[in-house]
C-alpha cells in the first residue's frame, strides 16, 4: 500500500486523503482489484485511535455518511459496531441518536446482536438513547429485536447512572406511545430511579398530563399495592408446593379469607356485568343461534361459579359466593 494512504489511515487526516480522490476518482478502486492487500480501511480500523472529537475510524464514517465504508468495516469485523468513542458511545448508540437512516440499524443488529446490551459512560443503554431522542421507530426495532433474547425483560428495565429506566425517560419526555409500547413489553412501572420516582412520579412532577393518564391505567393505588402482595404470596406457595410441604388441605385457597374476597368480589361482578351485556348483544341474533349462545354461557357461569367456590378459604367465603351467585341470577 502506498505511504501516502499508510500515514492518512494512521493519523486520519482527511483532507489528505479527499486531496488524493480528486487527483484520481479511482485511487481506491485498486484496493479492491488486489485479493489479500492490507488497504486503508484495514490501518485505520486496526489502529482504533480517537480522534480530537473522541471518535474512532467506524464513528467517523458514519459522521460522514459514507454507508459504503461502514460496510466494509463490518466486513472486516462484525464487533466494531461494539466499540466505544467519546462516552463510551458505540456506532449502534450514534445511528440511534441521528436516525435510522439507509436501515444501518437493522444491519448493525443483524452483524452483532449482543451490540444491543452496550452502554454509555453514563450506563444509558439503546432503550434509553431512543427514548431520550423520540426515536419512536428505533424503540420499536429494538423491542421486536430483545423480545427473541433471554434477557429481554433486564435491558427493557434496564436503569442508567440516575436509575431511570426507558419508561422514566418516555414518561418525563411525554412520549405516550413509547409508554404503552414500553408498558405492553413488561416495563416495570414500580421501578423507582434515585429520586423514588416512579415513571408515574416523574409524569406527575412534569406535569405530563397524558402521560399521567396512561400510566394511572395500570398503576392504581392500592390495586397496584393488593396485585404485588398476591404475586409475592403466589412465589411463596408455589415454592411450598414445590418442596413438598403443603398441610393445607385439598381445594382450599392459598389466600386467606378477606384477601380472597378482596380477590372474589371485583372479579365476580365484572364477570356477571359481561355476561349480562352478552346477553342483551344477543337480542338481534337468529332465535336459534341465540339459545346455543345463551346455553353455553350459562354453562360457563356455573363452571365459573363452581371453581371459585371450590377454592373458598371459609364456609363464610362460600355463603358470600353463593348468595352473589343466586341473587345476580334471581334478579
Amino acid at each position: 500500500m502506498d505511504q501516502s494512504f499508510r500515514t492518512i489511515s494512521r493519523t486520519e487526516d482527511f483532507s489528505e486523503l479527499y486531496k488524493l480522490i480528486q487527483s484520481d476518482g479511482n485511487v481506491l478502486r485498486s484496493f479492491d482489484e488486489v485479493e489479500f492487500i492490507e488497504t486503508p480501511l484495514h490501518v485505520a480500523a486496526n489502529e482504533g485511535k480517537l480522534n480530537q472529537q473522541g471518535l474512532k475510524p467506524i464513528h467517523l464514517a458514519l459522521e460522514k455518511g459514507h454507508k459504503e465504508m461502514v460496510l466494509r468495516f463490518l466486513q472486516m469485523d462484525k464487533d466494531l459496531v461494539r466499540v466505544t468513542g467519546k462516552n463510551g458511545e458505540t456506532p449502534l448508540h450514534y445511528i440511534i441518536k441521528v436516525g435510522n437512516h439507509d436501515s444501518l440499524l437493522e444491519t448493525f443488529l443483524k452483524a452483532c446482536p449482543d451490540c444491543i446490551r452496550d452502554v454509555t459512560t453514563e450506563n444509558r443503554s439503546a432503550l434509553h438513547i431512543a427514548a431520550e431522542k423520540k426515536r419512536l421507530d428505533v424503540l420499536q426495532i429494538l423491542i421486536r429485536m430483545l423480545k427473541k433474547k433471554d434477557y429481554y425483560q433486564e435491558e427493557v428495565n434496564r436503569k442508567d447512572e440516575d436509575g431511570n429506566t426507558a419508561l422514566h425517560i418516555a414518561a418525563r419526555n411525554n412520549q405516550t406511545v413509547m409508554l404503552k409500547l414500553l408498558l405492553s413489553s413488561k416495563a416495570d412501572k414500580h421501578a423507582t430511579n434515585q429520586s423514588d420516582l416512579t415513571a408515574l412520579g416523574v409524569a406527575e412532577q412534569h406535569n405530563n398530563r397524558k402521560s399521567i393518564r396512561i400510566l394511572h391505567g395500570c398503576f392504581i393505588p392500592g390495586v397496584a399495592d393488593i396485585k404485588s402482595k398476591w404475586e409475592k404470596q403466589i412465589v411463596k406457595y408455589t415454592a411450598k408446593a414445590s418442596s413438598g410441604d403443603d398441610t393445607s388441605s385439598p381445594g382450599k385457597s392459598v389466600l386467606d379469607r378477606t384477601d380472597f374476597l378482596l380477590f372474589y368480589i371485583p372479579t365476580y361482578v365484572v364477570f356477571m356485568v359481561t355476561f349480562f351485556l352478552i346477553l342483551a348483544l344477543l337480542k338481534p341474533f337468529p332465535h336459534g343461534l341465540k339459545k346455543t349462545i345463551q346455553v353455553l354461557l350459562a354453562y360457563f357461569a356455573i363452571c365459573f361459579d363452581q371453581s371459585i367456590s371450590f377454592i373458598a378459604p371459609t364456609d363464610f367465603a362460600f355463603k358470600v359466593i353463593w348468595e352473589y351467585f343466586s341473587y345476580c341470577f334471581l334478579f
